[in-house]
């Protein structure tokens, strides 16, 4: 009969050792919330992203369009004019939404139905609007559910029961835009040309006010909510006539009255997809369909079960391959972020447990001397570890799934499962290799003495071949075009980097511990030598520590890198963007005089710079170029500010040299060019006349950009003998500009003119939830780095703080004071903490060098497309000291707290018979 323990293994080993089991939980909480979160961090940032493109593209090219001639003239009347009422238009509608597949689901309440004209049509009705003396042109459309997507604010609802398509008449709505533009009004006429006999007459019994404007219903088509002023074809660019496009709805009822105005009219169905459930693991279904409802087998069948002939138009599907791009592209560059935080959460959960079991060796070796099996060791090593691990990785799996509930659970729980199995079988398979053959004595560790095996530099040299080689794949192939992903090699080079250093650091640890005990030895004191030869000859293990906090500390500084990087770029292209920190311009006229005044009384506003500004400036090979005429001074001053095309004032102030001015060649200016600019004009003088009168110039000087012109060919000269180059631009330099006051100031401005803010635009670049969600990603991989290194520091500290304790109250009996005492623990951190430190600054740097040349940031930092402006990564002096210090200061602060909290004890407390530490 088998005897039963008095004491479980388990509950005495926990009660034995609570602040350690406390410890490891806590570590694989935090662990495991991380690696669960992460995977559905990134889904929640891709699904988000790909609906926001969709509500990005707009009504019309994010809805799908379906077009179908209605029954030509020679089908009976009776027909045609069914096939133009409701009930007609819906049976079609619900063929096609059965023909959509699942990611094409429409969204009933957005989408329309409906029958209108195929071509405007004018109308000669005196009264009515006339720019140009051209008539304007009315789209009559039937479009279903008016009344469920429309507030009727005045006069009444149109009929349209009985209407037929040989009636003389119709009743309209036209929106509150429309009325006003057109000079409409309940009981006004409206007459059209009719298809043959005399015009057809519309009369507006109403008007209504959209109830969602910006739905598909309303805005695939503009016209239909607001007119518009269209441009008639010209010949001449110069000589270009406008007219009024407006709309007139119909009862639904009314379709077959469009038959007098039109042979064939065209029904419509424009279907808007239901975005809300769409993630970025659709997007395949997505384009296929797409794909096969633009000129594939579901065209085909649309056309043979439903309207043959019928056509089908979208901007889904370059909304759709757009993001499929980006999305892939971006999944490169954050997959560098996952792994570096993937790997720093291995490497401290892996320290943890190697320090566990070296704490717990001898405990081990005695057990195995005494004839335990290896397997019986690890398993109860496994039993007493999973009763701590499996219940922190619940909750921190539990706790991802509160904070991010939408995402796929398998990822999740796959990443938190590799975390406990880790932290489960690390200490039983290290215990298990330690202890394959049973010892009866133990020597002592001592780092100094201390030389690596064979099979640990062998495996050191494999890790420098991957790390090298990571590194060469990431700096030749980069993450740029990465539309399927980089390969995992080269996502982890800046953690490979960051692990060589740290084993590096680890075999160089020991010589500054021989280099700095001879000359100890021979000082005044104990406790420095004390300090640093306890260092040297304290367990190998007690440099896992130091492995860790690099690793975590060199990808917190790699992350931010990135994101310093990323406002780099934003803030150049915000800056880029307008000139200056506010940009005030009118575009058809000058602004008033005393203008650059009022914008400089504004509060935050420094200075002020106005220039005139010509967007079309011939150049002698027919193009155009734009010409800004500034105050040398202050505009110079601005281009020093700004970094813009930076020159000195005097370079406009200067005459060229060569001829003096003559009455017909005007003033001769000096001029700063943009490249292109400068080579069309080259080193000559160039003459133009215009409403600024006649003036000379020469290109005397050559930038790339200039504030008032960023990203244009440009030409600056001086003012001060243009005397009607009256300022239309002004820009403005200061910290803390008050939006409100500019936008008042500018609205005194008069028409046309528009205010842009730096910091506005700075804003819209963070817009793309599937950037900012990179971007959090990186500051979550920076967060967790540093909180990895601070866990790592407290294991390290925690592992050793029972012989730390018994060592002070050894020497208390000696003698040792309080102050000695505090003294000795920070002198013996302090080696690993400033090697740390150092090293984290050092690899950090030399990281961000290595694979500066790989990373491509402009996916993260700016939209798709965008090319004026590099992003690249920097180094960031927040990012790669201030984590470093802060371990130094933990570690000091936490030797001093141990040490102060032992001095509040007795020494036999701390001292006991028989006590082996």
């Amino acid at each position: 009969m088998a005897v039963r323990p008095a004491a479980p293994w388990v509950r005495t080993r926990l009660r034995a050792a609570p602040l350690q089991a406390l410890s490891l939980a806590v570590l694989v909480l935090v662990t495991a919330f991380l690696a669960g979160a992460l995977p559905r961090a990134v889904e929640d940032a891709e699904a988000a992203g790909l609906r926001h493109a969709l509500a990005e593209a707009g009504p019309a090219d994010g809805a799908i369009e379906v077009l179908a001639d209605t029954p030509a003239p020679h089908h009976p009347v009776p027909v045609r004019e069914k096939a133009a009422r409701p009930a007609a238009l819906r049976e079609v509608g619900a063929q096609i939404d059965a023909l959509l597949p699942a990611p094409l689901a429409p969204a009933e309440e957005r989408g329309s139905r409906g029958v209108q004209l195929s071509e405007p049509l004018p109308s000669e009705d005196p009264g009515l609007p006339r720019p140009d003396g051209l008539p304007p042109r009315f789209l009559v459309a039937a479009q279903d559910g008016l009344t469920d997507h429309a507030r009727l604010v005045a006069g009444a609802w149109p009929r349209g029961e009985g209407v037929r398509s040989a009636d003389r008449s119709a009743e309209a709505v036209v929106t509150r835009a429309t009325a006003k533009a057109m000079r409409l009004k309940p009981g006004s006429v409206v007459h059209l040309p009719a298809v043959q006999g005399p015009d057809r007459a519309v009369k507006i019994t109403g008007l209504v006010e959209p109830l969602a404007p910006r739905t598909t219903y309303w805005s695939h088509t503009d016209v239909l909510r607001a007119p518009g002023l269209l441009a008639a074809p010209s010949n001449s660019p110069f000589n270009t006539s406008y007219y009024w496009q407006a709309a007139l709805l119909l009862a639904p009822d009314a379709g077959p009255f469009l038959y007098g105005l039109d042979p064939l009219p065209q029904a419509y169905w424009r279907i808007s997809p239901d975005a809300t459930g769409l993630t970025a693991r659709d997007v395949p279904a997505l384009q296929t369909g797409l794909a096969s409802l633009e000129g594939g087998p579901l065209l085909s069948r649309l056309r043979s079960e439903v309207a043959s002939g019928a056509t089908v138009s979208t901007g889904l599907d370059g909304t759709v391959d757009a993001f499929a791009a980006l999305s892939g592209a971006v999944s490169s560059v954050t997959a560098v972020a996952l792994v570096g935080a993937g790997t720093v959460a291995g490497v401290v959960l892996l320290m943890a447990q190697a320090l566990t079991a070296t704490r717990r060796r001898p405990e081990l070796t005695l057990l195995r001397a005494r004839g335990a099996s290896v397997a019986g060791i690890a398993g109860r090593l496994l039993a007493e570890t999973a009763v701590v691990v499996l219940p922190a990785a619940a909750a921190g799996q539990a706790l991802a799934w509160l904070l991010l509930p939408e995402a796929r659970a398998w990822p999740s729980l796959a990443a938190s499962a590799a975390v406990a199995a880790l932290a489960c079988l690390a200490l039983p398979v290290r215990a298990a290799f330690a202890h394959r053959t049973p010892r009866v004595h133990e020597a002592r560790g001592d780092l100094v003495l201390a030389r690596p095996s064979r099979r640990r530099t062998v495996a050191e040299l494999c890790l420098l071949v991957l790390a090298a080689g990571a590194v060469l794949a990431l700096r030749g192939g980069g993450t740029e075009g990465a539309a399927t992903g980089v390969g995992p090699l080269v996502a982890a080079a800046p953690v490979l980097v960051a692990v060589i250093a740290a084993l590096v650091l680890v075999r160089l640890y020991p010589l500054p511990l021989r280099l700095a005990l001879r000359p100890l030895a021979r000082t005044r004191g104990a406790l420095g030598f004390l300090a640093v030869a306890r260092t040297g000859r304290g367990s190998p293990a007690q440099v896992l520590p130091l492995l860790a906090v690099l690793t975590a500390l060199t990808t917190a500084a790699f992350g931010g890198a990135v994101l310093a990087g990323i406002d780099d770029a934003r803030d150049r292209a915000a800056l880029l963007a307008t000139g200056a920190d506010a940009r005030v311009e009118r575009s058809r006229a000058p602004l008033p005089d005393g203008f650059a005044d009022r914008v400089a009384a504004v509060d935050g506003v420094r200075q002020t710079t106005a220039v005139h500004i010509d967007y079309s400036l011939s150049l002698p090979d027919g193009t155009t170029a734009a010409l800004a005429v500034v105050e040398p001074d202050a505009y110079a001053r601005l281009t020093r500010e700004t970094g813009l095309g930076a020159f000195d004032a005097k370079v406009l102030r200067e005459t060229p040299p060569g001829p003096a001015a003559t009455k017909e060649s005007g003033p001769v200016l000096s001029a700063v060019a943009s490249p292109k600019t400068a080579e069309l004009l080259g080193g000559g003088r160039h003459r133009w006349g215009g409403p600024l009168g006649n003036f000379t110039l020469q290109v005397t000087e050559v930038r790339a950009t200039t504030p008032a012109l960023p990203g244009q060919e440009f030409l600056v000269i001086d003012g001060a003998e243009l005397p009607k180059a009256l300022p239309t631009l002004v820009l403005a330099s200061g910290s803390g500009l008050d939006p409100a006051a500019l936008e008042k100031v500018t609205e005194a401005g008069g028409s046309h003119t528009e205010l842009t803010l730096r910091t506005a635009e700075r804003a819209a670049f963070t817009d793309s939830p599937l950037q900012s969600g990179a971007e959090r990603l990186y500051l979550g991989a920076v967060a967790a780095g540093v909180a990895f290194a601070a866990l790592a520091v407290l294991l390290g500290l925690l592992q050793s703080a029972s012989e730390r304790s018994a060592l002070l109250a050894r020497l208390r009996t000696m003698g040792l004071s309080a102050r000695q005492g505090r003294r000795l623990l920070v002198l013996e951190a302090l080696p690993q903490a400033v090697l740390a430190a150092a090293g984290c600054v050092l690899v950090g740097r030399a990281a961000v060098a290595l694979m500066a040349d790989g990373v491509n940031l402009e996916l993260l930092a700016l939209p798709l497309g965008y090319d004026a402006v590099t992003a690249q990564l920097r180094s960031d002096a927040w990012s790669l000291l201030l984590p470093a210090a802060g371990s130094v200061l933990l570690t000091v602060a936490v030797a001093a707290a141990q040490a102060w909290w032992t001095a509040r004890r007795t020494a036999a407390t701390e001292l006991r018979a028989g006590d082996g530490r």
